[in-house]
């Protein structure tokens, strides 16, 4: 995607040859920050602190890192270590652990020598197709919205509920949920984005906001209780969200609240759709609800907001009194029941074991 008249990725290779550059997501929308991170201590900060943020995205910072370790030390027992420092940054992600997996099994076999130029070259082949399965995700879901946008009056736009950033910034281009929107406003179909300001941390309000604004897109920032009201009156045609990891059984865990959605959606008869690329999906597990681990994040991220006051500093404020507890459980689990379909890169399934079975099983036969 384009910021200004530049195209950005949201992380690529730095001009060095081993170190890259990412966007620090942390500073949007206020301000937009490029950052150099040259060791895996640094990845592994910028996942866990969500200087980079979204499955996909985390993914491909983790397959860097496990780069960047090599370069300094490609032994057995490096590759082992770095694959547990960056395993414990975010465990609910899925992504991160497939990605690790993958330059682990790319890695071990090969000789010592061999393995950093192998990795860097991984590395790289992971973040293209993260892009080609992103666009890929955009041509199926732009046939759901083409298909809404057939029974609307001349002109009148598909409106569509987001929750959370499932854009460009949480993958390396296109976005997830946010590719059938993106693709639809190139085939000119009018469209009207709702979106969910996200608490805590706001990703909707810092993020997809900013990505809404920038494409020229129309949108509607609006709070996350508001979703239910607007189903009620019939001003959401269909809800788009992303995942971080989906069960064998198409049982879904996202950004927290996105349950909620769901239970709206389905009590008032509005399609609520899933978009997913193939590596997020954890063939291992079947009861999202019971088998997910749940990343507890600090207190702080609900008793402190961050914005833009009026003299244009970014600050940090305090919503709470100082003397309140906070929990934050970063994700829920929306059941395979309330999601009318999960968009992939292969097509629209079910979500059912049949209906994933059906799109990718190869990947159902490998984990069996």
């Amino acid at each position: 995607m384009n910021v200004g008249d530049r195209h950005y990725r949201t992380i690529w290779l730095n001009g060095d040859g081993w170190s890259v550059d990412l966007i620090d997501q942390r500073w949007l929308p206020h301000d937009f920050r490029v950052v150099n991170v040259n060791t895996v201590d640094g990845i592994a900060v910028a996942i866990r602190e969500m200087w980079v943020r979204g499955a996909p995205l985390i993914g491909v910072a983790a397959a860097c890192g496990v780069a960047m370790r090599m370069r300094e030390d490609a032994s057995d027992a490096a590759l082992d270590a770095v694959w547990e420092k960056l395993h414990a940054t975010r465990p609910t992600a899925i992504n991160l652990r497939w990605a690790l997996d993958d330059m682990r099994n790319l890695l071990r076999p090969l000789p010592v020598s061999q393995r950093a130029a192998a990795a860097y070259r991984r590395a790289a082949g992971i973040a293209d197709e993260d892009v080609e399965i992103n666009r890929a995700i955009g041509t199926h879901g732009l046939e759901i919205i083409r298909k809404i946008a057939a029974g609307k009056k001349p002109g009148e736009p598909v409106n569509i509920l987001t929750h959370c950033n499932a854009g460009w910034l949480a993958t390396v281009d296109y976005g997830t949920a946010t590719a059938p929107i993106y693709l639809a406003v190139e085939a000119g179909i009018p469209v009207h984005v709702y979106v969910d300001e996200t608490r805590p941390r706001n990703q909707g309000a810092h993020l997809t906001a900013w990505e809404m604004a920038g494409h020229g897109i129309p949108h509607t920032l609006i709070v996350d209780n508001a979703g239910g009201h607007l189903m009620q009156h019939g001003m959401v045609d269909m809800v788009v969200v992303g995942t971080d990891r989906t069960t064998a059984n198409g049982d879904v865990c996202n950004k927290i609240g996105t349950y909620l959605k769901a239970l709206a959606a389905k009590d008032n008869g509005v399609p609520f759709y899933v978009a997913l690329p193939s590596p997020t999906i954890d063939w291992t597990v079947k009861d999202g609800v019971k088998e997910i681990p749940i990343e507890e994040r600090s207190g702080d991220e609900v008793s402190l907001v961050w914005g833009r006051d009026h003299d244009g500093a970014i600050r940090q404020v305090r919503i709470s009194p100082d003397a309140t507890p906070a929990g934050n459980p970063a994700f829920d689990v929306t059941p395979a029941r309330l999601v009318t379909g999960l968009i992939t890169e292969r097509g629209v399934a079910q979500a059912s074991p049949e209906g994933l079975r059906g799109l990718f099983p190869e990947r159902a036969r490998a984990a069996a």
